[in-house]
């Protein structure tokens, strides 16, 4: 308790040096760890995706669609279990900065196939008896003041007109991970209305999600339903949901390892501040590590009162750090939610920042314990007063 004690008064001796050196690194942990919790919500669709899931889109392109028809064929093939269809809608709700994800899918198996999607049983039933019907995430539902009943109307991007929908659903994730701001409604009301307006797109989706029993079964079976397909009018690519929500990462590749570089460059800058103030501190003692070992104190003794120090002020930048770290990610994902729906700050984050500034404190007190440590004592004295 005493050399606690001791670290602490030698820390703060200088205390508007060591404060604004502490500011710096609660700055600069709070920006590693908000630039860390970006790449971990980047990743999050990935990171949330079934290995029983796989996903079935026209080969040439996602924009192009697949007869509705392949259902069938598709539930023959050995090893599927489940399978459900839907399009991107591409929906606007009031104005174009009102954007979320929104979807025309079959309610009934597209629930089935994602159970951490969550809604309860009287609002399932009221979905499927109604072809109007809309199901919302709990956020999206709160962000707009949604309530079951409500009517939403969508102003369609790919599918033009503006379509009325009765909200009788809000679902909530299962896991933390889990999305909470998607939209989606009943394909056969999208179809009927494509039917009416001789569109000539009725009857066809965007892409097939299969469910599959056995994982380790996905690439046969992946092979098997583009096999089923090949030399047809719309050839098939299938793959696991992970590899398919990775190829819209892979897109951003770039800004991603331009985050990723940037957030170790603030782990390079607090390490220059501290080591910066632990130079100043021994340069300023050194009479007094003279005195010490006069006194008998060893080397460790010094090397302790040092690196003691140096682990006194990271950390408690680092702490301070961390702390706010939360409000602001929460503050920021409310404010990114329509691009990046899961914002929440990983434990893996928080063990990263407690690592980044031990790392620190232990290189800044490298090289002042060894100028404390290997001057002669006869030196040290002749530095007093």
């Amino acid at each position: 308790m005493h050399i606690i004690k001791l670290l602490i008064r030698n820390a703060f001796r200088h205390k508007l040096r060591t404060g604004l050196t502490i500011l710096g690194i609660t700055v600069a942990i709070l920006a590693f760890g908000l630039l860390r919790t970006v790449i971990d919500a980047w990743y999050a669709g990935v990171e949330a995706s079934s290995a029983n899931r796989l996903v079935t889109r026209n080969a040439i392109s996602l924009v192009f669609p697949l007869p509705l028809s392949y259902k069938e064929k598709i539930r023959q093939i050995e090893g599927v279990s489940q399978v459900s269809w839907g399009n991107w809608f591409g929906g606007i709700y009031i104005e174009e900065k009102n954007f979320f994800p929104n979807f025309a899918v079959d309610p009934r198996t597209y629930l089935e196939m994602y159970p951490e999607f969550r809604l309860p049983p009287d609002q399932m039933s009221a979905v499927l008896r109604d072809r109007k019907a809309a199901v919302a995430g709990r956020k999206l539902a709160e962000k707009y003041g949604w309530k079951i009943g409500d009517s939403v109307t969508l102003k369609g991007t790919i599918f033009p007109g503006n379509w009325e929908f009765v909200l009788k659903g809000i679902y909530t994730g299962r896991d933390k991970g889990t999305d909470e701001t998607q939209f989606f409604f009943h394909w056969d009301y999208l179809n009927e209305g494509l039917r009416k307006a001789a569109s000539g797109r009725s009857d066809t989706v965007g892409f097939y999600m299969i469910g599959i029993a056995n994982p380790s079964l996905a690439a046969p079976i992946s092979v098997a339903v583009d096999s089923t397909f090949r030399n047809s009018l719309a050839e098939t690519l299938t793959e696991t949901e992970r590899a398919f929500n990775l190829s819209f990462v892979a897109m951003t590749d770039a800004i991603v390892m331009a985050i990723q570089a940037v957030s170790f460059v603030v782990i390079i800058i607090i390490l220059a501040v501290t080591a910066n103030t632990m130079a100043m501190t021994a340069r300023e003692r050194i009479g007094e590590y003279a005195v010490f070992k006069t006194l008998g104190f060893r080397t460790y003794h010094i090397a302790g009162l040092i690196f003691g120090e140096s682990y006194v002020i990271t950390m408690t930048g680092t702490a301070l750090g961390i702390l706010l770290t939360f409000p602001a990610a929460e503050a920021f994902g409310d404010a990114m939610s329509q691009y990046l729906p899961v914002f929440i700050v990983d434990r893996e984050t928080i063990l990263m920042d407690c690592a980044a500034g031990l790392l620190v404190g232990t290189l800044a007190a490298v090289i002042p314990t060894w100028r404390a440590v290997t001057i002669r004592i006869a030196d040290g004295l002749r530095r007093i007063g």
